[in-house]
């Protein structure tokens, strides 16, 4: 009956974001509903370029290949898109739920995995990500089901079969068919593979002995083996189409003979933190103006600096461009602003992203602000936005405060060392390595969270 409540509560709650709160218009989702329909209909994976439709590789094809899939079978429907997704969702949380069940004591395991189950079905954070045609709820699925399977290998405890929670006992060796999985995922969303990263951290620290090397070498050839597998199609279409050993997809989305602008995000990642900076500087980066009373003085070292950059801005904005020559010149202030504090671009800006991926109103496809200051102020203006953004950021501390205290009771749990450094290589990964900390790109580690935050209700061990 639980069991039963807790798909009627979470289904409930993703068909009200989907009714309610759809996104198809904004970000990638209009170019990935384009790529889709034009595979599925004309048989080009690429979209037009001068008026002609042309085969690209800007994103790896898991994605599209989903939308297709529901094209064939309700025609350019993103509702039908986000109802699958809805239905994907839901099956996430009985994967929590038995990755939470991994980790627990034999005598609480069901109740662990009922509270995984509830934990899930009601996150706000994933269910809303449902009602957007963008790739989290599909990632998030195949990150879940890789945690899952790898937790039947030796970073978790082995179940037996009288259990009735090891599943993978008859078919492909754990190692390989977690390879696979994560090589479809990372033709969903090519960082996926980072879970293999945390994964060999985590081995590397048991089998650190010679005695093991064997070991650590057969895991590290079957997940690669079975990774590469998935991508070996999209690599030779790439190959034969455009002529570009290709295995994923471009860093920056570029086609070919297309300039990008590294320096103007080397300038960036030495103050951009808030998630509001990103709108105002990388989304509007060669589309639209960017005016220097948006970029916050913490941009600026000294009046000469500031000075330097409204001229470069007042270049940019008269072609909307920046071409190579001006991009050496944001770059040579990036270097310098970092030559002369180092500790703030290599760990300051990094920690204070962190904290924008992890402690966001998480309100991106939300009709709200996100805005709690001044409390007075905000309260009188706009009481419905306020007690909305309040209670998701209520949520979030429920959720990191339950993953922190579930974190310490199944510390000698194996399984719980492959779920924390998991979050803490995604977390890094996106800190350091991506010009733009969107709160989304953590909603992948909200399965480990989730699980690690269901071991508060296991009781005394």
């Amino acid at each position: 009956m639980n069991v039963s409540l807790a798909v009627l509560a979470g289904l409930a709650l993703r068909v009200f974001f989907v009714l309610r709160f759809p996104v198809t218009e904004s970000g990638d989702a209009p170019f990935y509903i384009e790529l889709a329909w034009n595979w599925l209909k004309k048989g080009v994976y690429g979209f037009p370029v001068n008026g002609q439709l042309t085969p690209v590789d800007m994103r790896v094809p898991g994605y599209p290949a989903f939308l297709a899939a529901v094209f064939t079978f309700a025609g350019n429907s993103p509702r039908a898109v986000m109802l699958a997704q809805a239905a994907m969702d839901m099956a996430t949380c009985f994967l929590i739920a038995l990755i939470a069940a991994r980790l627990a004591p034999e005598a609480a395991r069901r109740r662990v995995a009922l509270a995984g189950l509830w934990l899930a079905a009601l996150c706000p954070f994933t269910a809303n990500y449902t009602a957007v045609v963008l790739t989290e709820t599909l990632t998030i699925f195949l990150t879940t089901l890789a945690i899952l399977i790898l937790l039947e290998t030796e970073l978790g405890k082995r179940i037996d079969a009288v259990s009735g929670i090891g599943f993978t006992k008859g078919l492909l060796n754990p190692w390989f068919l977690a390879g696979i999985v994560v090589g479809f995922g990372a033709l969903v969303r090519p960082e996926t593979p980072l879970l293999f990263l945390a994964a060999g951290l985590v081995l590397t620290a048991k089998w650190w002995r010679p005695v093991n090397w064997t070991k650590l070498l057969r895991a590290g050839l079957l997940l690669t083996v079975g990774m590469i597998l998935p991508l070996v199609p999209w690599t030779a279409r790439n190959w034969r189409t455009l002529h570009d050993v290709q295995f994923l997809a471009p860093r920056y989305s570029e086609l070919p003979g297309e300039y990008t602008p590294l320096g103007f995000s080397e300038w960036t990642n030495t103050w951009l933190w808030h998630f509001r900076d990103v709108y105002l500087t990388q989304w509007k980066l060669n589309e639209e103006e960017i005016p220097l009373d948006d970029i916050p003085t913490s941009a600026f070292d000294s009046p000469a600096e500031r000075a330097r950059i409204s001229d470069l801005l007042d270049q940019y904005n008269e072609e909307l461009t920046v071409g190579p020559a001006l991009d050496q010149q944001f770059r040579e202030i990036a270097h310098e602003r970092t030559d002369r504090h180092p500790l703030r671009t290599y760990l300051r800006i990094p920690f204070l992203r962190a904290l924008t991926l992890w402690f966001t109103p998480r309100i991106e496809l939300l009709p709200y602000s996100g805005r709690l200051r001044p409390v007075r102020v905000e309260w009188e203006d706009d009481r419905p936005d306020f007690l909305t953004t309040l209670s998701l950021v209520g949520a979030n501390f429920v959720y990191l405060g339950l993953a922190l205290a579930g974190a310490w009771i199944a510390r000698r749990q194996p399984g719980s060392a492959l779920l924390l450094a998991f979050i803490i290589v995604r977390t890094a990964f996106f800190t350091k390595f991506v010009e733009t900390p969107e709160p989304r790109y953590v909603l992948e580690c909200f399965p480990a969270v989730i699980a690690l935050g269901a071991q508060v209700f296991a009781g005394r061990r």
